[in-house]
């Protein structure tokens, strides 16, 4: 599958609400950071959000795939992709986090490299208006994880 990453200024709201159920929070962040989108023959396939945080780090806060083209190695072709523009961009760390029910993304990113480094505890009940549930489990916690470009 041939993809194009780009940044956008306008980015599509509805498939960052797939991977984060708060329309606060995508707002948030999506104002602040920056927004890459990927494309494969002009569909929208997936998309991710890049936050400058603190100083020489950046932060993954949004990464969604469009379900119908989940486990094609587009997540992973994204997150590539946020690897190399933070590295450019001269950054010397690059942190993502998901939250404690979500088993797939989180081996996605320890298989790219990323390394657990903390954990918010009831993030999702903290900051959330309704429970969080995946699987039929209530999402508490956010695991977080790092990577150090060198």
């Amino acid at each position: 599958m041939e993809l194009e990453i780009t940044p956008t200024d306008h980015p599509p709201r509805e498939l960052l609400l797939s991977a984060d159920e708060s329309p606060a929070s995508v707002d948030d962040y999506a104002g602040r950071g920056t927004c890459y989108v990927a494309r494969s023959d002009g569909r929208l396939v997936g998309e991710y959000v890049l936050l400058h945080t603190r100083p020489f780090t950046a932060e993954i806060v949004n990464l969604a795939v469009a379900s119908a083209y989940r486990r094609r190695g587009i997540g992973t072709a994204l997150l590539a992709h946020a690897v190399a523009t933070a590295r450019k961009a001269g950054f010397r760390i690059l942190e993502i986090g998901t939250g404690d029910t979500s088993s797939g993304p989180l081996a996605l990113y320890e298989r790219c490299g990323f390394v657990r480094c903390g954990v918010e505890r009831d993030y999702f009940r903290k900051y959330y208006p309704k429970p969080v549930v995946e699987h039929g489990v209530e999402c508490r916690d956010m695991i977080r994880l790092r990577m150090e470009l060198d």
